[in-house]
């Protein structure tokens, strides 16, 4: 359990500041090195893990797809819209998502793989899904819809790019919502949707942030005063039950072997994380 904990930690090192140096640099332009440097491993850690630079590049692009999730229970539409605003919300804070998109742009003019694929069929589904639920004209064709909304969004956030940082991106994805709803949706329908998303995302990382923090000053106090908040029989101060908030994502389903003395002891994740 040690051996696939440490691997589990070492690819997450490793695909983490890969998204940074992507991100960065481009593909063309990102050096082996400069992951290695960021991810505090050695080369033969990385090549436990990964044949080649395309293959990180390709578990970024897998990675970046889960930034989202559209939520099944009440209006399909919305939850598109919240979808789109999530990634949007992921595009300035997160440097996995950032990565990502600029690896499925470059891999068109490069020959290389793209994500657009699972946008284009996640999109589709919930645009069916409206359709069973009566919001989505019967006569729209899904696939073709969800590749206009895929295009329109990723024209945008390049766009939004180029004038402001992406800093005006929620509301140009918004703009964007304003201008194809109607053509897919029943009026009655989009009189309820919301355009910016049903979440103020700022805020809530910020309350996150907030309440990582104040954990960890709670943990911080209780060490230094010689007691361990997590024991049976340790003291606790300023409330019971909180955990540190951890960075990063779940482990890798079926990370196993063994790198060796390849790694050296205690290398740490690279921050990719969603900031307030």
């Amino acid at each position: 359990m040690a051996k696939q904990a440490r691997a589990v930690q070492t690819w997450r090192s490793i695909v983490d500041a890969a998204a940074s140096v992507f991100d960065d640099y481009g593909y063309e332009r990102a050096a082996i090195s400069e992951i290695l440097r960021r991810a505090k491993v050695t080369k033969g850690a990385l090549y436990f893990h990964f044949a080649s630079k395309e293959a990180i590049a390709q578990a970024i692009m897998d990675e970046q797809t889960s930034t989202v999730e559209f939520e099944q229970e009440g209006s399909p539409l919305q939850s598109l819209v919240d979808g789109g605003q999530q990634f949007a919300f992921a595009l300035r804070h997160n440097s996995m998502a950032r990565a990502g998109t600029r690896l499925s742009i470059e891999g068109v003019f490069l020959g290389g793989p793209h994500p657009w694929g699972d946008w284009i069929d996640a999109t589709a589904r919930m645009l069916e899904l409206g359709q069973e639920r009566g919001e989505v004209f019967p006569q729209i064709d899904p696939m073709v819809s969800a590749k206009i909304i895929v295009a329109s969004f990723t024209g945008i956030q390049l766009v939004s790019e180029a004038d402001s940082g992406r800093a005006d991106l929620r509301e140009q994805v918004a703009e964007m919502w304003r201008h194809i709803l109607p053509s897919i949706a029943h009026p009655g329908v989009i009189a309820h949707i919301k355009p910016e998303g049903r979440v103020d995302l700022a805020a809530q990382a910020r309350e996150k942030a907030e309440r990582e923090e104040q954990e960890a000053r709670i943990a911080a106090e209780a060490k230094g005063a010689g007691s361990d908040p997590t024991s049976e029989g340790g003291s606790r101060s300023g409330g019971s039950g909180l955990r540190g908030g951890g960075s990063g994502r779940g482990p890798r389903a079926g990370v196993t072997g063994d790198e060796g003395d390849e790694e050296p002891a205690g290398a740490g994740v690279a921050a990719g994380g969603i900031v307030a």
